[in-house]
């Protein structure tokens, strides 16, 4: 009995050594009463997360505290804050703003020209950010809203008589003009930051997925009515040839559309789908990150080349701010000739470090409007945060980015059915439609790390991906889904959306 005491007392112990606590609160300005984004809550000034848009945070800490133990928060213009982390209560904090006065600006070794800043940043690129193997703990959130602001099929002429205007319009009515697609993921980053041989594997911990699900119920009713009309009149062996104008482009149908599996086979099938679809989630996830990381400035073939091509773009000297107990220079910019983007930046005054970067496109990025097709890029805007890592060199510690697009085709486009398998002509059906549809589409991508480790060359090729995650469907925000990991807070859209059966 005494043994049991004994390991109950241990386990017990054991049990407080490794609590975890959970840090929530609100950012605000002490005077305009704002939220103030981006700004960063810590322990101890180590590995912290970032507030959200409207300031929020949570932060979860997997330990018990000593008396000298603080939460640090801070951002850039503003007073750093910290408090015992023994009894943070805290619900909103409010920051007050870093006045700098002139004699701490003379502190600096020498007044710079912001055209000597600029140059002193471009020298100072290989020194600064790091290039090497890191492994990261991540957390990335894409927000994908699409609207359809025209919807227009007029049918001209067609020989299955259940393919016509009625159906063609029960097919429309069933397409929202409003949806919205979330994807949530906590991962590690084994990362090559070198520019010419930037590589990128996943580890996925866990991935969750928000959308509406009577979108999709909705179309499945008329998918499968739809194979069933087809089934009736579409022969064995055929081909579809999609023609829009002189524009044509052959699709085949897969032999598995005309029989009826076995219960076995359609295990089979559904294991073989779920396992693809691992593999698909895995590779698209990386290959999406990948992109967002190649936006980074630091490389010369970034879009964002106010560095590396300075020469068209007019830098003016802003202000003076302070970020952790460091002088910043505040550098705004502005396109000169043909560049596309203007922001804001911040170069740290001691080691010459661009440590934020806010931009945003002055006009659109592209535009095509050709034979009723049009294409117009329209908006890529974003925040970038930089902070020092385990081996004193900077990396990306936070990403924004909203992006949108217009997409818009208005042309004649036909379906037809032919098969060279059959006696007489090749042509067996077809459907001649009219299509108007235009649709925009806004993503926005957040992308938090919560530590960056070194990491050797060996175990970055000895690591291998496994695609073992498949996302987990959520009706609605749930907050508990994500109880005890350090994410980014849920922004509005996502607080506010329901399914329609909630």
């Amino acid at each position: 009995m005494k043994h049991l005491y004994f390991f109950l007392f241990c386990y017990l112990s054991s049990m407080s050594l490794f609590s975890q606590h959970t840090f929530e609160g609100k950012i605000i300005d002490s005077v305009s009463k704002e939220p103030i984004p981006f700004a960063t809550v810590s322990l101890n000034n180590e590995n912290g997360v970032i507030s959200t848009e409207t300031g929020d945070f949570v932060l979860n800490v997997d330990q018990d505290f000593k008396p000298t133990d603080s939460i640090f928060i801070s951002c850039l213009g503003f007073k750093e804050k910290h408090f015992s982390a023994l009894n943070f209560s805290a619900e909103v904090i409010a920051l007050e703003v870093n006045e700098i006065e002139l004699d701490e600006v003379i502190v600096l070794n020498k007044t710079y020209t912001v055209d000597e800043i600029i140059e002193k940043v471009q020298d100072s690129l290989n020194k600064n950010y790091d290039t090497d193997f890191v492994e990261q703990r991540m957390f990335f959130r894409t927000s994908d809203y699409t609207n359809v602001l025209d919807k227009n099929v007029k049918i001209k002429e067609s020989s299955i008589p259940e393919i016509n205007q009625q159906f063609t319009d029960s097919i429309l009515s069933a397409l929202p003009n409003k949806s919205s697609y979330h994807t949530e993921i906590l991962a590690d980053m084994y990362v090559k930051l070198e520019e010419e041989n930037q590589q990128l594997k996943l580890a996925i911990v866990r991935a969750s997925e928000l959308y509406d699900k009577n979108n999709e119920l909705s179309f499945k009713g008329v998918e499968e009515k739809l194979q069933r009309i087809m089934r009736k009149h579409v022969k064995r062996d055929s081909y579809f040839k999609i023609k829009s104008g002189i524009i044509g482009a052959k699709s085949d149908i897969d032999s598995s559309f005309f029989e009826d599996e076995s219960l076995d086979t359609l295990v089979a099938h559904q294991q073989e789908k779920e396992q693809k679809r691992k593999e698909n989630f895995l590779k698209y996830r990386t290959g999406y990150l990948q992109n967002v990381l190649r936006k980074n400035f630091v490389y010369e073939d970034s879009d964002l080349n106010f560095i590396h091509k300075d020469r068209k773009y007019d830098f003016n000297l802003d202000d003076v701010v302070y970020v952790n107990r460091n002088l910043v220079y505040k550098i705004s910019f502005q396109p000169s000739g043909g560049a596309d983007f203007k922001g804001v930046m911040y170069v740290n005054a001691d080691d010459f470090a661009v440590i934020r970067l806010d931009y945003e496109n002055v006009k659109p990025l592209k535009k095509v409007n050709l034979f009723g097709i049009s294409y117009l890029d329209y908006l890529l805007k974003g925040t970038f945060l930089y902070e020092k890592n385990a081996r004193g060199k900077y990396s990306l510690k936070y990403v924004e980015e909203t992006s949108a697009e217009k997409i818009g085709f208005d042309r004649p486009l036909s379906i037809i059915e032919k098969n060279k398998n059959v006696k007489g002509r090749r042509k067996q059906n077809e459907v001649a439609t009219h299509v108007d549809f235009t649709l925009e589409n806004v993503i926005k991508n957040e992308l938090v790390v919560f530590n960056t480790e070194n990491l050797s060359e060996e175990t970055f090729e000895n690591f291998t991906p496994e695609p073992n995650i498949i996302p987990t469907y959520l009706p609605n925000y749930d907050a508990s889904f994500w109880e005890g990991y350090n994410i980014l807070p849920p922004n509005e859209a996502i607080k506010k959306f329901k399914s329609l059966d909630e």
